[in-house]
């Protein structure tokens, strides 16, 4: 019989509305299971780590992320899978963060939570929380269906570091339109067996939990001026995530490229990666690219801006030198990225 973790950090999903100020007040997970009678009916025995403080997503930061990471470790030899209760707000932050940290995954760590508390007549909880658990038991040749870190919402599974939530109203919280679904689920639940990362034959897992949170974000917008860019681009940060136009294009004034080229001389990693949330950055096809290109500016291609910045995060805590940083944030680590 399979045995699945479920961490519950916190969330919607685990929300209950105070009688008197009818505001969202976090519940224990004993409260989570009544609602779910269902669970008993689970072909597996579920082991549960609930956080002694509950988190809103909200104040998620990387001392959280390398105590889940740590979880995970810990019990990493005693079950076949882990589901992660965690609010949707920041949920990619966190699915990101860990699918770096944990090399060589072959086991299942899905995420999942709700946009209606799970005690709600119309809540989404309990298909998200049940299916979740299915795939993280689910097996074909006693190997792991999806050995990877991934975002379950509304029948869908996603890459967790293809994913961003766009919807805060809808149940379907969540996209990932430069990658595939990995799974969805109907009558059947199914796989789509080419789109899932499989690790090498037997690679034994390796956890990163040291995360560098020197990271500041340069968006981009018609007029933007010289005091706004530099003072992102001097501020005491070793990486930039600069939110570009369309296919990785800025202004190509002389002034905003004498910033960035001194800004990596000075030792800074700056990603690129571009505001449309479909396509891919490329660096050099346009002239507001080219300059770009040829100072040092990393390409971020398909990206998602969670993901860049959890990357990032991850690489800052793994290498001094700027030009390895730069060098593996345009490889492909974990699935994270389709390099033209």
């Amino acid at each position: 019989m399979s045995q699945i973790l479920i961490i519950y950090t916190g969330g919607t999903i685990g929300m209950m509305s105070d009688p008197n100020t009818k505001v969202l007040k976090p519940i224990n997970f004993d409260q989570i299971m009544d609602n779910v009678p269902e669970l008993e009916k689970l072909n597996c025995k579920l082991k549960i780590h609930s956080f002694h403080e509950i988190i809103d997503s909200s104040n998620m930061n990387p001392a959280i992320w390398s105590e889940l990471a740590g979880l995970i470790e810990s019990n990493y030899d005693s079950v076949d899978g882990f589901v992660i209760l965690h609010g949707s707000d920041t949920m990619a932050f966190t699915a990101s963060a860990l699918s770096f940290m944990l090399e060589n995954l072959n086991k299942p760590i899905i995420f999942t939570g709700s946009q209606l508390p799970i005690s709600a007549v119309r809540t989404d909880a309990k298909e998200n929380l049940m299916t979740s658990i299915e795939i993280a038991k689910a097996k074909k040749n006693e190997l792991a269906r999806v050995p990877e870190v991934c975002i379950y919402f509304d029948y869908k599974l996603f890459r967790g570091n293809r994913s961003f939530k766009y919807n805060s109203s809808k149940f379907e919280a969540f996209r990932s339109p430069n990658y595939p679904i990995l799974a969805e689920s109907g009558v059947h639940l199914r796989f789509s067996q080419n789109d899932i990362r499989h690790p090498k034959e037997n690679s034994q897992l390796i956890v990163h939990k040291n995360l560098v949170n020197d990271v500041a974000v340069l968006k981009l917008y018609p007029g933007i001026g010289p005091k706004v860019v530099e003072a992102i681009l001097k501020a005491d940060v070793r990486g930039i995530i600069m939110e570009t136009f369309g296919a990785g294009n800025t202004t190509t004034d002389q002034w905003f490229i004498d910033m960035i080229k001194d800004a990596i001389n000075s030792g800074k990693v700056i990603l690129d990666i571009s505001q449309c949330k479909v396509g891919t950055v490329e660096l050099g096809r346009y002239d507001t690219s080219r300059q770009l290109k040829e100072i040092g500016v990393a390409n971020g291609y398909d990206m998602t801006y969670e993901s860049a910045v959890t990357k990032m995060m991850f690489l800052l805590g793994q290498n001094k030198d700027p030009q390895v940083v730069k060098n593996l944030l345009e490889i492909d680590l974990r699935g994270e990225i389709t390099v033209s």
